[in-house]
C-alpha cells in the first residue's frame, strides 16, 4: 500500500508538477490570459441580460424569467468577485526577480550589486504604492484626511515589506498552512507526556487561581458588553432582538455622558442587558470610533467595589486599521529599565483613552462618588489597549488591576511585559490566533511555509484536498514523502532549489534548512510579548469530538514564551470570539470539579513546529 501511494504521488507530481516545480504547468499562463479575454464577451452578455431583465417581461413564462434573472445576478456577482480578486491579489509588478548569473553557486545568489539594489528599491516603493492604493479603495468610505493617509502609508509599508521577498500566491499559502497543521498535530501526538516544564509566573505575589478565574469571568462580562448590540444579538439569536426592541427607543435620564452615535440606544441597552447594571451606575460612555480612537465606557461596579473602564475590541474597519498599524512605538515609563516600546496603533488608542480619562476629569468624577479601586478590562484590541492604559495609569493609581482577554501577541517589549506582571492578567483560550500574532511570529510562519512547501513533492491540488478533508473530518496526519528524503546531511546547510525559487531576493526573514538557531538568521522585527501573567484555558480530552459532546476545560498559569509560535487549527479563530471566552470561563467557575493547574505545579511542554 505504501509503495502504491508513493507511485501514485510520483505519477501525479510528474503530471501536474509541484508548487516549486511548475514545469508541467508551463502552458497555464497562456490559458489564464485566454480566459481573461473571454471576460469581455461575458461582460457584454451580462450587460445585455441586465437590459433584458429591466423590461417588464410580458408574455414570458414567469419561471423562465426567474431563471434568467438568477443567471444575470450570478454572472454579475462572479464578475465583481473576479475584479476584486485581481485588484487585491494580482501583483501588477509581476515577477521582480532578475535572472542570476549562470555560474553562481546555489545559496550565493543575491542582489547586492548597485543595479540590483536600485531595482529592489524601486520595486519596494512601487509595492508600497500598490498596497496604499488597495487600502484606499478598500476604505473608500473613510474620510481621506491627513491622519488616515498616514495610517494607510504606515500599513502599506508594513504589508508590502512582509510580502516583498517571496513569490507565494494565496493557494501556496493555503497549502503550506494545511501541511504545517498536520505537522504540528504529528508532533503533538508524539509528545512525551513525562516531559514537563515550569510555567509558573515570575510575579512574587502568588494569586490563587480559582479566585482569579472568578474575577475573570466577572470582568469578561464588561469586556463583552463593550461590543454593544452586535455581540448581544449574535449570542442571543432567538431572544436578543426581542429583549432589545423594548429598550432601544426609550428615553433615559442625563445622569452620565454619552459620546458618539448610538442609533436608537441599542448599544447602551445591550450593555445594560449584559452587565445587569442600572443607568445611574455609568459615569461615561463613548461610542466615538476613528482610527486610533476606540469606544470605551466607565462604570461603577459595586459588586467588586471597583471603578471599571471597559474598552471595546475590533468591530469596525477603523479598528482593523488600528490593529494593522503594528510597527513598534517608543513608550518610556518611569522606573522601567530596558527597551520600552509597544504596538503603535494600540499604544495610540490607549493614549487617546488616557487623555479622555485624565484630562477630561472622568476618573476624578468617578472617584469623587465612591473610593473604589480602578480596574481596566477589554477583549482583543480592547485588551491590548487596556493593558497599555494600565501601564500609563499605574503610577497615578498603584492599586489598579487589568484583565486582558485574548490580547494581541505583538503588544509589549520584554521590559514592559515584565513590568506589567504585578497588575495585569491576560486570559487566553486554547489555540487562539491573536495572542500568538506578532510580526516576528508572522515572519517565522512565512519561513515555515517556504520550508514545508518546498520540501513537499505532492501537487498542490492533492495537498489542498487532503488538507480540507483533514480539517473537516480529522483522521491521521499525512506523512507524505518529501524532497528531503534522499538529501545528504551536509547538503542541508544549503537551501533547497524549490525553497530558493520562492524567494525574490535574500531576506532577513529567510533562513536555510540548516537550523532554526542558525547565526545567519536575524530577526527583522523587534520582539513583542503578551502583557502580564498569562492564564491559559485549554480543552480537556481529545481535540476531535462530536458536535454534541460537552466540552471540559482546565486552566493553568503559562508564560509569554509559550506563545512565540502560531498554531494552525480549525479553532484558532473560534477560540478568539468573546462569547467563546466567556463560555469557557463560566464552565470553569460553575462546573465542579474542574481542572486547575496552580502556578506552583509543572505543566506539559507546548511542542510546536
Amino acid at each position: 500500500m505504501i509503495l502504491f501511494s508513493l507511485e501514485l504521488s510520483n505519477y501525479s507530481s510528474a503530471y501536474f508538477g509541484t508548487i516549486t516545480n511548475p514545469g508541467s504547468r508551463r502552458c497555464m499562463p497562456t490559458l489564464v490570459y485566454l480566459r481573461a479575454l473571454l471576460y469581455l464577451p461575458e461582460l457584454m452578455w451580462a450587460c445585455l441580460g441586465a437590459v433584458w431583465v429591466s423590461d417588464d417581461g410580458k408574455g414570458c413564462d414567469p419561471a423562465t424569467v426567474g431563471v434568467v434573472v438568477a443567471a444575470v445576478v450570478a454572472s454579475w456577482i462572479i464578475l465583481l468577485f473576479t475584479a476584486l480578486g485581481v485588484i487585491f491579489v494580482f501583483d501588477p509588478m509581476g515577477d521582480s526577480r532578475p535572472s542570476a548569473a549562470p555560474m553562481e553557486p546555489l545559496g550565493v545568489r543575491h542582489l547586492e550589486s548597485s543595479g540590483g539594489t536600485q531595482f529592489l528599491s524601486t520595486a519596494r516603493s512601487l509595492a508600497v504604492k500598490v498596497w496604499e492604493s488597495r487600502l484606499r479603495l478598500l476604505c473608500c468610505c473613510l474620510p481621506q484626511d491627513e491622519s488616515n493617509r498616514a495610517a494607510f502609508s504606515s500599513i502599506s509599508q508594513l504589508v508590502s515589506g512582509f510580502f516583498s521577498d517571496t513569490d507565494l500566491v494565496p493557494s501556496d499559502i493555503a497549502a503550506g498552512l494545511a501541511l504545517i497543521h498536520q505537522e504540528q498535530d504529528k508532533m503533538e501526538r508524539s509528545r512525551d507526556p513525562d516531559v514537563t516544564i515550569d510555567h509558573s509566573p515570575s510575579s512574587p505575589i502568588e494569586e490563587d487561581l480559582e479566585s482569579e478565574l472568578e474575577k475573570a469571568v466577572h470582568f469578561m462580562h464588561f469586556a463583552a458588553a463593550a461590543y454593544g448590540w452586535p455581540l448581544y444579538v449574535y449570542s442571543n439569536l432567538l431572544t436578543g432582538p426581542c429583549k432589545l426592541s423594548g429598550d432601544c427607543c426609550r428615553s433615559r435620564a442625563d445622569e452620565f455622558d454619552i459620546v458618539g452615535a448610538d442609533h436608537l440606544g441599542c448599544n447602551f441597552s445591550s450593555i445594560l442587558q449584559i452587565t445587569g447594571l442600572q443607568d445611574r451606575d455609568f459615569i461615561h460612555v463613548s461610542f466615538h470610533n476613528q482610527i486610533y480612537e476606540i469606544p470605551f465606557f466607565v462604570v461603577l461596579d459595586h459588586k467588586r467595589e471597583s471603578i471599571l473602564v471597559a474598552v471595546r475590541g475590533t468591530l469596525s474597519l477603523k479598528d482593523a486599521l488600528t490593529d494593522l498599524s503594528a510597527e513598534c512605538e517608543n513608550m518610556p515609563i518611569d522606573g522601567v529599565t530596558g527597551a520600552c516600546y509597544a504596538h503603535k496603533g494600540i499604544s495610540q488608542a490607549a493614549s487617546y483613552i488616557y487623555r479622555k480619562l485624565v484630562n477630561d476629569g472622568i476618573l476624578n468624577q468617578a472617584f469623587s462618588i465612591v473610593p473604589y479601586k480602578l480596574v481596566i478590562t477589554g477583549h482583543s484590541l480592547g485588551a491590548g489597549a487596556a493593558a497599555v492604559l494600565a501601564i500609563l495609569l499605574r503610577h497615578s493609581f498603584p492599586t489598579l488591576q487589568c484583565y486582558a482577554f485574548s490580547p494581541p501577541g505583538g503588544l509589549l517589549s520584554k521590559a514592559l511585559a515584565d513590568y506589567s506582571k504585578d497588575f495585569v492578567v491576560s486570559v487566553v483560550l486554547g489555540k487562539d490566533l491573536v495572542p500568538r500574532l506578532s510580526l516576528p511570529n508572522m515572519e517565522d510562519l512565512k519561513r515555515k511555509i517556504l520550508k514545508i512547501v518546498s520540501n513537499c513533492n505532492k501537487p498542490k491540488y492533492r495537498i489542498l484536498l487532503q488538507g480540507c478533508w483533514y480539517e473537516l473530518f480529522g483522521g491521521e496526519p499525512d506523512d507524505s514523502p518529501s524532497e528531503m528524503v534522499s538529501r545528504r546531511e551536509e547538503e542541508l546547510n544549503l537551501p533547497l532549489l524549490g525553497e530558493e525559487s520562492l524567494l525574490i531576493h535574500q531576506s532577513s526573514s529567510y533562513q536555510s534548512l540548516a537550523s532554526d538557531d542558525s547565526p545567519l538568521h536575524t530577526v527583522p522585527h523587534m520582539p513583542f510579548f503578551l502583557p502580564g501573567r498569562v492564564l491559559h484555558i485549554l480543552e480537556d480530552g481529545p481535540t476531535r469530538r462530536s458536535c454534541f459532546s460537552q466540552v471540559r476545560y482546565r486552566a493553568e498559569w503559562s508564560n509569554e514564551m509559550a506563545f512565540r509560535s502560531i498554531l494552525i487549527s480549525p479553532s484558532m479563530l473560534v477560540d478568539h470570539m468573546p462569547d467563546a471566552v466567556l463560555r469557557a470561563l463560566k464552565s470553569l467557575t460553575s462546573d465542579k470539579p474542574y481542572s486547575l493547574c496552580p502556578s506552583s505545579s509543572n505543566h506539559s511542554q507546548h511542542n510546536v513546529v
